[in-house]
């Protein structure tokens, strides 16, 4: 109760700060207004001038305030608009709260936090860093038979330029080593990975194969020139042959200094790479039996190899054959407190569990009688899925439309639920009733997590990083899903209420110009009593000649 009070009196002071600040802003113009453009004295001898002045003033003058007032608003409004939805905040607030509000004593939360924190909390800012790392997506498509081939129909780009970034990163460092400048082919591949110009990739990959057979021209072939699956299927069969030779010959010198060691290391992730990718090819062209069979034997072969996630291949694979047992002898491996999760681990055993009631679940008869047992089970795993990645079930659900799986992915992001989504809706669709149980269910998660960014139910608090991420890694094109909600900032609702209330009062006065001048002048009048009240009582107390040295002055 106490932070939340807290937390409430910092909204309210950044409130009041930004507030001062707009209306200063808009007081401003307006007196730009008035003196360059009605052309209103600003020198006032003595304020008994200033009832004169007021008094003097026309129903066009009171037209002309408040148009200009709302003018200016609507302005600000629009301005305030655009900027709150290209980067999600106020223009306005965080000016204010960055460069005025320090000068008016703020004193920012955050650096006493950091200094009363303890181990716990230091545990927890890693554990918010490392949810909001990227990752591999161990489901990415192929990007010459799958990503190009949505560019040739739509003429739309699936991947971003950050995503490929990323790609060309990862297979710089899995696919060369130190010791390349010393073999032909692989100087050449070496150079071939960061190039941009995809053509220019496909080129030296075919100039590398002219000196030899160069297992990672043959990937580079396979995932960018390979137009089918069955083509990207046949080179990596050829880049296994070459792969295979090259990995047992290192294998036996690796222990002969630091430089065989390290190729090694490269020839490994060479060789996992091709066969993960043949076992996904054999997935794609409908050979589910075998892809199951070479992802188990990959498994079993290199057991510490985890940051390839094939275990995420080998659950869809499982699940499209409906080999449910094998699911969850999979699951009860991997879903263990100790290891990372994914959506994919937490949808997929909610799937199991929902798949035991779903078929005979109703809304209408749980309300009557109480969930079951094995229906709370369901629910609750349906929660803590949705509590790990809230973007999944718009997308099982079918409430937001799909898009081509991006090549990395950011856990508990709304890119990982588009990858997930992707590959197991239909699994979704083909337990029945399933679908059914998690629209009925998934909202309940939210009532549990009234403040995801400040603390969880059975995860870490949501990153606060997502929004950003995703937005790096998915296409313009794709309204990215934002969790939570942004709610519009105060400011655009104040600005929208003055623009309207000013605007108003300009409608007013050009309709019924005499009322509302007697309306002006004696709010004016009131407004501008207490101040004469004081003025008088100043030069009756101070000396006349004092007070006439400081009115010129």
């Amino acid at each position: 109760m106490a932070e939340a009070g807290t937390g409430f009196l910092e909204q309210l002071k950044s409130y009041i700060v930004s507030s001062w600040t707009y209306l200063w802003a808009v007081w401003f113009f307006i007196v730009i207004f008035l003196v360059y453009i009605l052309r209103v004295p600003l020198k006032i001898d003595n304020w008994s001038t200033v009832s004169m002045f007021l008094n003097t003033l026309t129903p066009k003058f009171y037209v002309a305030l408040t148009g200009t007032s709302s003018l200016i608003s609507g302005l600000i409004l629009i301005f305030e608009w655009w900027y709150f939805r290209k980067y999600g905040t106020s223009f306005i607030e965080q000016v204010s709260v960055s460069h005025l509000r320090p000068l008016l004593g703020g004193v920012d939360n955050n650096s006493s936090n950091n200094s009363n924190s303890s181990n716990g909390d230091s545990d927890s800012n890693r554990q918010s860093v490392s949810e909001c790392k990227v990752w591999r997506n161990p489901l990415n498509l192929f990007r010459g038979a799958e990503y190009n081939r949505y560019t040739w129909v739509t003429g739309r780009e699936p991947l971003t330029y950050y995503d490929m970034n990323l790609s060309a990163q990862d297979h710089q460092t899995f696919f060369t080593c130190d010791s390349d400048h010393l073999r032909p082919a692989d100087a050449i591949m070496q150079k071939a990975w960061r190039e941009r110009n995809p053509q220019a990739r496909i080129s030296a990959a075919h100039e590398a194969l002219e000196i030899n057979e160069c297992a990672t021209a043959y990937i580079l072939l396979a995932e960018e020139e390979a137009t089918t699956i069955a083509e990207a299927e046949k080179l990596f069969k050829q880049a296994l042959k070459a792969g295979d030779g090259c990995y047992r010959r290192s294998q036996q010198l690796q222990h002969h200094g630091s430089q065989y060691e390290a190729q090694h290391r490269r020839d490994t992730n060479v060789l996992v790479y091709i066969k993960r990718r043949l076992a996904m090819c054999a997935r794609r062209l409908g050979r589910t039996r075998e892809a199951v069979k070479m992802m188990r034997d990959l498994m079993k072969e290199f057991p510490l190899l985890s940051m390839f996630n094939i275990h995420e291949n080998l659950l869809e694979a499982l699940l499209e054959l409906q080999a449910y047992a094998d699911v969850q002898a999979v699951l009860a491996k991997y879903d263990d407190i100790s290891l990372p999760k994914s959506a994919t681990i937490c949808y997929t055993a909610a799937l199991l569990k929902a798949r035991a009631v779903s078929d005979k679940f109703s809304p209408e008869a749980a309300s009557r009688r109480g969930l079951s047992t094995a229906e709370m089970n369901a629910v609750e795993a349906i929660h803590r899925a949705v509590e790990f990645n809230p973007h999944v079930p718009k997308y099982l659900l079918e409430m937001k439309s799909l898009i081509l799986p991006p090549e990395h992915i950011l856990k508990r992001g709304d890119s990982e639920a588009i990858a997930y989504a992707f590959f197991h809706l239909a699994h979704w669709k083909r337990v029945e009733g399933a679908l059914n149980l998690l629209h009925c269910t998934w909202e309940g998660t939210f009532r549990m997590i009234p403040y995801p960014l400040e603390k969880g139910h059975l995860f870490y608090p949501y990153p606060i990083c997502t929004e950003t991420a995703d937005r790096e890694l998915l296409p313009s094109f794709h309204e990215v899903s934002v969790y939570p909600k942004k709610e519009l900032p105060f400011f655009i609702l104040f600005t929208a209420g003055l623009c309207s209330f000013t605007a108003m009062l300009a409608l007013l006065t050009h309709q019924f110009p005499e009322l509302m001048g007697v309306f002006a002048k004696a709010f004016l009048s009131t407004l501008f009593a207490p101040l004469n009240f004081v003025m008088e009582k100043v030069e009756s107390i101070l000396p006349s000649s004092l007070w006439h040295q400081l009115t010129r002055i």
